[in-house]
């Protein structure tokens, strides 16, 4: 099942500058995976050594935070939209 999926500009160097391509998988963690076998290297840049996700990126998939859901394990409808958004600080 194909799901768009929004990449912010600091990971665009993986997709080639595109930002917004399409990945396939049933779960969050499937959808990543096949994000890397299209453009290696980006997994590493949303989830850590121990497969969880960063601390600083926040993933939305139909506009609720995963984080919210279940994690890696959320479930992805054909056509939904995923946006990878890094988290922001400052003062």
């Amino acid at each position: 099942m194909s799901v768009s999926v929004r990449i912010p500009t600091i990971l665009r160097t993986y997709t080639g500058g595109d930002s917004e391509v399409t990945a396939d998988g049933a779960t969050l963690f499937e959808l990543i995976d096949s994000l890397d076998s299209s453009y290696p290297g980006i997994k590493g840049r949303i989830v850590d050594e121990q497969g969880a996700l960063r601390r600083f990126v926040n993933v939305y998939v139909g506009g609720d935070d995963v984080r919210f859901l279940d994690g890696l394990q959320t479930k992805v409808a054909h056509g939904a939209q995923v946006s990878v958004i890094p988290a922001v600080a400052g003062g």
